[in-house]
């Protein structure tokens, strides 16, 4: 019974073994399989083997105790013998089966194990060879380059000693020269013996030759040397002043003719028509029964037209005619237009002529934006601020002496334009100057002082450059020109408004501006006539010679249009010349 139980126990021992490996084959991770196997079917062989042992010793065993127990109990045990040993023996059956499966098992995982160390070899023979196939190729580029390297350093090499063949070749060509300079500065130095001998001799000689010329002209060396510097230098200076007169008087007639032809050519390529001065409007009624619609009952329609307008109305004796009067021009072209809406449309009351006055104040608008554009485009300038184009556009309805201001500053921007050219100036901002320089009149009703400094500010207001600014308030001298631009902007208008033709003033005051011009010069000591000379641009003064000598006549002509300026107002400018003759006569007989 004892080696029956033990035939069980081994029994159950294997089958658990084989359990247990049977699922660490089981459990093991498919990534890590291949790494355990190899370590498992060894661990398991050794296992099975050693069991086997055990299990064959304690069959042995169990055998030999059977054997003894059975002579003790043959009786008892022959039926339980021949039962243990069936047991016994298909114990065995399994146990054989069970190890021939174990073993095939085994060795099946030996087989896969060495069909994965063969595929891994050659994995590492496969990366074995890439590397060095890497290896090979990289050592190959660095034998070519190590090749090119030393071609270059050969070729280097071939180059320095080239060069220092040539540096060898210019030191012996500089060590030629040394020797030839040296054999030259000994020369040099026996001439320079030679000749300080020589400037000895002669200082000895000098020396002598002004002792004698002393002794015989009985002055010393530094008084002669005095008189004879003291005669050269009034040559000099009467020569220097005999040139400077000649250079200044060419400097000037040059000066003066290229002057005049640079403001002729600008005169006459932009020389244009003007209006004429005045401060009244001629309305052309359509029937003479107008005049009496117009007044209104009891000049109720006449007295409304000029509160709402602001423009006298005058009805006379003239015709089938009415004058507007308004020392604004804008005003009085607005009054002029309503008007005429009023006389075309029939109806004339109050409300009617305040509805016509706000229709003639948005046309008039309209009208000074577009001449305001077009003399912007006339003149080229590029865009200027728009809320500088209404006061632009107004200057259309301003005239200064007959001259319309609107037309006068297109006329000035032309003129500086031409100008600049000329004088090799980028003419842009000089046309700019000038075209704006007028702008202040637009706003002389409105605003108190000069319309160059009003100008200005109203420039600086509307961000206009400082170049602008300054040529336009500096157009009339009231502050001094700075800028060539200033200059030339002074130039153009001067020469806009001085040209023939382009202004008139009324008789009255031409004659009188012409009588105060002969009695501001007949009134200086000496003068014996006076004429005023083309239509007042040029005053001759005629004077005694035995009373007024040059330098008089000169300071007279200054004082005279000195005073000229300060007193009158005139367009342009004018020339004062004071003649001063000397005649002698005798009688022969």
């Amino acid at each position: 019974m004892n080696g029956v139980w033990y035939a069980a126990v081994g029994a159950a021992f294997v089958l658990g073994l084989l359990f247990v490996f049977a699922y660490s084959r089981r459990s093991t991770p498919p990534g890590r399989h291949g790494e355990a196997s190899s370590a498992t079917v060894a661990a398991g062989s050794d296992e099975v083997a050693r069991r086997s042992a055990e299990l064959e010793a304690g069959t042995a065993a169990a055998v030999a105790e059977a054997s003894a127990l059975r002579k003790a109990a043959q009786t008892e045990a022959e039926g339980l013998r021949r039962v243990a040993e069936a047991e016994a023996e298909a114990t065995r059956r399994t146990v054989r089966t069970e190890t021939e499966s174990a073993r095939g098992q085994v060795e099946a995982l030996l087989a896969r194990a060495r069909e994965q160390a063969a595929g891994l070899i050659a994995e590492a023979r496969r990366s074995a060879r890439a590397e060095v196939d890497t290896l090979t190729g990289e050592l190959q580029r660095q034998l070519a380059s190590h090749a090119a390297r030393t071609a270059r350093l050969e070729e280097t090499e071939a180059r320095l000693d080239a060069q220092e063949a040539r540096l060898a070749q210019r030191a012996a060509e500089l060590q030629r020269r040394s020797d030839e300079l040296a054999a030259r500065k000994s020369e040099l130095d026996e001439r320079s013996a030679e000749l300080e001998t020589a400037r000895v001799a002669v200082a000895d000689a000098t020396r002598e030759h002004e002792r004698e010329l002393e002794r015989i002209a009985g002055l010393s060396a530094d008084d002669a040397k005095g008189e004879l510097l003291a005669t050269v230098e009034a040559g000099a200076r009467r020569e220097a002043a005999v040139l400077v007169r000649a250079i200044e008087g060419e400097a000037r007639a040059e000066g003066t003719e290229r002057a005049r032809s640079i403001v002729v050519e600008a005169v006459q390529r932009v020389a244009s028509a003007q209006t004429t001065e005045t401060v009244v409007s001629v309305l052309h009624l359509p029937a003479e029964e107008m005049k009496g619609r117009i007044i209104g009952r009891e000049g109720r329609n006449i007295r409304s037209f000029e509160a709402v307008t602001g423009v006298n109305v005058i009805i006379d004796d003239t015709p089938e005619a009415v004058l507007l009067s308004c020392f604004d021009p804008v005003r009085r072209e607005v009054g002029r237009l309503t008007l005429e809406k009023l006389i075309l449309d029939g109806r004339i009351h109050p409300h009617r002529i305040e509805e016509a006055h706000e229709q003639s104040k948005i046309e008039v608008e309209e009208l000074c934006l577009r001449a305001a554009r077009d003399a912007l485009a006339d003149v080229g300038i590029g865009p200027i601020d728009e809320r500088l184009m209404p006061t632009l556009g107004r200057l259309k309805y301003r005239t200064s002496y007959g001259q319309n201001v609107l037309g006068h500053l297109v006329e000035t921007a032309h003129i500086a334009g031409v100008m600049a050219a000329e004088l090799g100036v980028e003419p842009t901002l000089v046309k700019r100057c000038a075209f704006l320089h007028d702008i202040g009149k637009a706003l002389t009703h409105e605003v108190e002082g000069s319309h160059a400094i009003i100008g200005a500010e109203l420039l600086r207001k509307f961000g206009e450059d400082e170049a602008v600014a300054h040529a336009v308030e500096a157009h009339h001298n009231e502050v001094q020109p700075k800028t060539i631009e200033a200059v030339l902007t002074q130039a153009s208008d001067t020469c806009s408004a001085a040209r023939p033709g382009a202004r008139r003033e009324s008789l009255e005051s031409y004659v009188k501006r012409l009588a105060r011009i002969e009695e501001i010069a007949g009134a200086r000591p000496g003068v014996e006539k006076v004429f005023a000379m083309q239509s007042g641009r040029e005053v001759r003064v005629m004077v005694q010679p035995t009373e007024v000598d040059d330098l008089a006549s000169s300071v007279m002509a200054r004082e005279i249009a000195k005073q000229i300026e300060d007193e009158l107002t005139y367009p342009g400018q004018i020339r004062v010349t004071v003649v001063r003759e000397s005649r002698s006569t005798e009688i022969a007989h």
